[in-house]
């Protein structure tokens, strides 16, 4: 019988696996803490800087279909969705919040590829601040978590 290391449990090791991380420039000031914390977290994990590619598209709409670009490229080991969309006072923010969470996980399963979905989806601007970094170092954990759950999986 297969067991996989329990996840809490797991000392995390990035060392030479490849991420590619798709930010959304919409809410920068929060998408760039997200990248900022995300990006210091792989490193700490031992992700060599070189095996990171980093692209920023408009916003979190924006984010599946880079996502998916990457994943077809075949050379990542887990993908990485940033990004910030704050409650308006249309259904605007719902439809954003659905499609984007939705065609990040739809791009994940087409591929057999783990994708750390980190568009953070708040009511304020001060709900987002007080999970932006927070939810960077969560997103570039669970990358390499599931990357290396995938790649012992039999």
């Amino acid at each position: 019988m297969f067991h996989a290391n329990q996840g809490a449990e797991m000392a995390l090791d990035g060392t030479g696996l490849r991420i590619g991380i798709v930010q959304a420039r919409f809410n920068a000031d929060i998408t760039d803490a997200l990248a900022e914390a995300c990006l210091a977290e792989l490193a700490t994990l031992g992700v060599a800087d070189h095996h990171i590619d980093h692209v920023v598209v408009p916003g979190a709409l924006e984010v599946p279909v880079a996502l998916q670009a990457l994943a077809r490229r075949g050379r990542y080991d887990a993908l990485i969705a940033l990004g910030c969309i704050i409650r308006g006072e249309t259904y605007h923010f719902e439809l954003v919040a659905n499609e984007s969470g939705a065609c990040v996980s739809r791009v994940a399963l087409d591929h057999g590829l783990p994708i750390a979905n980190a568009i953070l989806t708040t009511e304020n601007l001060e709900q987002a601040v007080a999970r932006q970094t927070d939810k960077g170092r969560d997103a570039a954990r669970v990358a390499v978590e599931m990357a290396r759950l995938l790649a012992q999986l039999p």
